[in-house]
């Protein structure tokens, strides 16, 4: 067992009642107003989380394709 798999072995993943408990924490810590405001801009990081990683991914093939093509041309000559 890892050291970073320590703490989770020892107290388990949260249930229903620690959820509601964090729930009801951030309730009073952020107010309902705020909470749909925070949603919102976790959403948007999310979704910028996917698009950057979608990049990277299309950048990362398409280089491997370009090398690909240059490694046909070097057998070709």
């Amino acid at each position: 067992m890892t050291m970073s798999s320590l703490p989770i072995a020892i107290f388990g993943l949260p249930g229903g009642s620690e959820i509601w408990l964090i729930a009801l924490v951030v309730l009073l810590l952020f107010g309902g107003a705020k909470i749909p405001q925070l949603m919102r801009g976790l959403g948007q990081g999310v979704g910028e989380l996917k698009k950057g990683l979608d990049e990277g991914k299309k950048a990362f093939n398409d280089s491997s394709n370009d090398d690909k093509k240059d490694d046909e041309k070097k057998e070709d000559k």
